[in-house]
């Protein structure tokens, strides 16, 4: 049980892009896979709404259920094709297929039915795909096995936009390779129609994608070379036509039909929204500067909105291709990570590489891309070979005040360039400014960057592969903006390359190494304080230990040792034959992790220098090595008590598999409070809100009841109808588990009403009051001796008391019926 306490999850950064997202039947949500889970956005805000949890491994599809218009159909890799209520993010059912799963299509058409894209073989590993059509069986358990698989089409592309339905789910329509395949349901028949891989010269006539006509009996193609051809007259072999469309330069990746089939659209690497006419194919509109390739297109089923997936993963959605309404960022994913993982301090964002030339801060509580920065502050050309600016090397100060970037370009035959930039933090428009640019700060490439942690000074080290490593001082503290960056120190030993460097948690110390040398400098003297040995092999990796554990400096050879010195003594502590590939901080902690790489895969060891027995340790983590990793502080803090899960009470660690997947580490106790505060946050119209409007509509509502109290003071006592508990249980409870509106019709409607015995006892009430008061009034004309005395001293006007009417005679005699025992006991207190 200790064991499975701690497991490794997908905490955002996930592709969004990675199939086409779907928007429901209103246009309020877009739904999306993004990794293991289905996200749920609004469309108006652009804000996460929830997601959809509970497949075991990729999901590669999601589609709205024909038949019920609050449920979508979502497939995995995992073998099962899940049905949810998206709107309360409920579970419904779970059919079991026992195949990997690769694409998933409905028909209104085929009702319980739905048609997968599976290995003819049953092992991931094939390369051969089928069409088949699942049949679901209608069953009141929550998993149901659906094994009874029927082949439509064999050979098929397990790309989903190789398949459509046509007109009225009467075929469908399946490309690969050169070939057109469509299959006649009725007549259990399929046509198929080849081109040749060349008519002209140059020509790539390779089929990309496919989308029929929901109207007429048209079938639409994209290929390779950026054609589009409308096939029609494909129900008999040899009678088909085509005819061909062509704007883009590149291959169209995508193509869907409008629903009423008034309208192509068509997306490609030119980041270009095409928008092609059906009846005049001549005649076209365009949709420009959408910022990356279009890899997907989904329009809404009332064809209000359209939305387009972006390889720079990314979903924008649009207005009738006529705007962009609203833009779904998820976490860039470039060629590389070479900047490493920071942190910002003021945001608590995750930074790295985002598009060319930028740094993207990317939220990981919220799982959204919070804005982008360029660095380079040049035009991107979209063109291979051209050799362009990169980012390559990124860092903050402690307080987040200061960024520092390098970006580098090497031509061929020529010289690197490189430029090293600070950044200052500007307050009023919440972002960075470019303050001091340094054009070649290194005569050869710059292999580590760290700001001292020292409050007393501001302070940059570099060191580069020219042998040098350079110290960088603010010169004047007063204004940030005003203020410029010197070099102050340029060290070196030996004339060997510096690899690396580290500051210590207080700034005391700076280590370098310098290839089989690790040296400890004082940044206030610039005197090399001592030099520590190690076995044989070149250091690629330092850091100091904190808190109680700050005498501690570890360091990785990459001949395959981890070795750990006391500065105190300035000897060899202990040292341990492991691959390291990663060591990271936290430095909320004394933790320090470690990843290393063993058999084609990395392990994970998470310890304190001072204890030798690691506090958490796990094999085989993923494939590949983990070569970026950091600490996140986290928002609240948790409470375990147990020794294997306390590294993860402060911080969270964050690391970067081999394919770019984002992984985190969770408990159970991390995971029930995240389910409580999603649920916590749900509210009925299931929109996006924030924080603020929760306060408000909740200061609003206590507003409204006591203005309520104040203007009818017997609505707290007027007692409602026994049947407002249904009314408010009919009204929550999802329709999908309701049953029929006729059963419940006589129900509601004598919840409304009001019981007789209820009418009978009000009136009888009321004939009692009006009884007392006739009593009253009775009793007022008879006389009371004491009255007497008091009559004879004169009227009571004379004595400065004004004359009572019958109707306050009447209400002070009230007054005196009530019991006022809780006054003598209040004043007694």
């Amino acid at each position: 049980m200790v064991e499975m306490e701690i497991r490794m999850v997908h905490r955002g950064g996930s592709k969004i892009n990675f199939r086409e997202p779907v928007i429901t039947h209103d246009s309020r949500f877009l739904l999306c896979a993004a990794g293991e889970s289905v996200n749920v956005y609004s469309t108006s805000t652009e804000e996460y709404v929830h997601d959809l949890q509970g497949h075991t491994d990729l999901v590669t599809g999601v589609v709205l259920n024909p038949s019920n218009h609050l449920q979508v159909y979502s497939c995995s890799a995992d073998g099962t094709v899940r049905l949810w209520d998206f709107t309360d993010a409920i579970l419904i059912k779970t059919f079991i297929i026992g195949y990997p799963i690769y694409s998933i299509y409905v028909s209104e058409k085929h009702g319980g039915v739905v048609f997968l894209v599976v290995p003819m073989a049953n092992y991931k590993s094939s390369e051969l795909f089928q069409l088949v059509a699942v049949h679901l069986p209608h069953s009141g358990d929550q998993e149901v096995e659906a094994r009874e698989l029927s082949a439509v089409l064999c050979d098929v592309s397990p790309h989903p936009g190789a398949a459509s339905f046509g007109r009225e789910g009467e075929y469908i329509a399946a490309v690969k390779g050169l070939q057109l395949e469509v299959f006649f349901f009725k007549k259990q028949k399929s046509y198929r129609f080849s081109l040749k891989s060349g008519m002209k010269k140059g020509a790539k006539n390779a089929f990309t994608c496919v989308s029929c006509h929901p109207k007429e009996d048209c079938i639409a193609t994209g290929h390779e070379d950026g054609k589009i051809r409308m096939w029609r007259n494909f129900n008999q072999k040899k009678e088909y036509t085509y005819s061909t469309l062509h704007w883009h330069h590149g291959a169209v990746n995508t193509l869907c039909f409008t629903p009423e089939g008034t309208n192509l659209l068509s997306g490609g690497i030119e980041s270009v929204l095409v928008h092609w006419h059906y009846t005049q194919e001549n005649q076209k509109d365009f949709l420009p500067r959408l910022g990356a390739a279009i890899t997907h297109i989904a329009v809404s089923p009332d064809g209000s909105l359209f939305s387009t997936s972006h390889s720079d993963n990314k979903i924008t959605i649009i207005q009738s291709c006529v705007k962009v309404s609203a833009v779904i960022q998820g976490l860039v994913k470039g060629d590389g990570v070479w900047t490493n993982l920071i942190i910002d301090p003021r945001s608590k964002a995750l930074v790295l590489n985002g598009k060319p030339g930028h740094l993207q801060f990317y939220s990981l509580h919220r799982d959204k891309q919070l804005y982008n920065l360029d660095i380079v502050q040049q035009e991107y050309i979209h063109e291979e070979g051209l050799d362009q600016f990169e980012v390559v090397k990124a860092a903050f100060d402690a307080r987040g005040d200061w960024l520092a970037t390098v970006e580098e370009r090497r031509k061929k035959g020529a010289e690197l360039e490189i430029n090293l930039k600070l950044w200052a933090y500007d307050k009023l428009t919440q972002s960075f400014v470019l303050n001091t640019t340094v054009t070649t700060p290194h005569e050869d490439r710059i292999t580590a960057m760290f700001f001292s942690p020292s409050p007393e000074t501001t302070m940059l080290v570099t060191t580069s592969l020219d042998g040098h490593f350079k110290a960088w001082l603010l010169a004047d503290h007063s204004d940030a903006n005003e203020g410029f960056w010197a070099c102050d120190f340029v060290g070196g030993y030996h004339l060997l390359k510096p690899g690396c460097c580290s500051f210590s948690a207080d700034g005391s110390l700076l280590s370098v190494g310098f290839q089989e040398v690790v040296t400890v400098w004082s940044p206030a003297s610039w005197e090399l304080l001592t030099t520590l040995s190690q076995p044989p092999g070149a250091i690629r990796d330092l850091c100091f230990g904190r808190l109680s554990c700050s005498k501690y400096l570890l360091g990785a050879s990459t001949k395959n040792q981890l070795c750990c010195w006391n500065l105190l003594t300035c000897s060899l502590e202990w040292s341990t034959p492991m691959d390291v590939s990663l060591l990271q901080t936290d430095p909320l902690s004394e933790n320090i992790a470690a990843f290393c790489s063993q058999s084609g895969s990395s392990d994970l060891f998470v310890f304190k220098p001072s204890e030798p027995r690691p506090l958490y340790s796990q094999k085989a983590l993923c494939t590949g090595k983990v070569q970026h990793a950091v600490f996140a502080p986290r928002d609240q803090m948790l409470e375990s008590c147990e020794e294997r899960t306390q590294w993860l009470n402060r911080s969270q660690l964050y690391f970067f598999t081999q394919h770019m997947d984002l992984l985190t580490f969770s408990t159970k106790t991390e995971e029930d409070r995240l389910l409580a505060s999603s649920k916590q946050l749900m509210v009925d119209d299931s929109v996006a809100v924030t924080p603020f409007y929760l306060l408000l509509g909740k200061h609003r509502g206590q507003q409204l009841e006591k203005q309520e109290a104040l203007t009818n003071p017997m609505a707290e006592r007027t007692q409602l109808p026994q049947g407002s508990i249904a009314i408010k249980e009919l009204l929550h409870t999802p329709a999908h588990v309701l049953p029929s509106a006729s059963f419940l019709c006589a129900m509601f409607v004598r919840s409304l009403l009001i019981s007789s015995s209820s009418a009978r006892e009000e009136k009888e009430h009321e004939e009692g009051e009006m009884e007392r008061e006739k009593e009253e009034e009775d009793s007022e004309g008879e006389a009371d001796p004491r009255l007497g005395e008091s009559a004879a001293w004169g009227p009571p006007e004379e004595f400065g008391a004004p004359a009572l009417t019958k109707a306050q005679e009447r209400e002070l005699r009230k007054v005196k019926t009530f019991d006022h025992s809780w006054l003598s006991s209040l004043l007694d207190c």
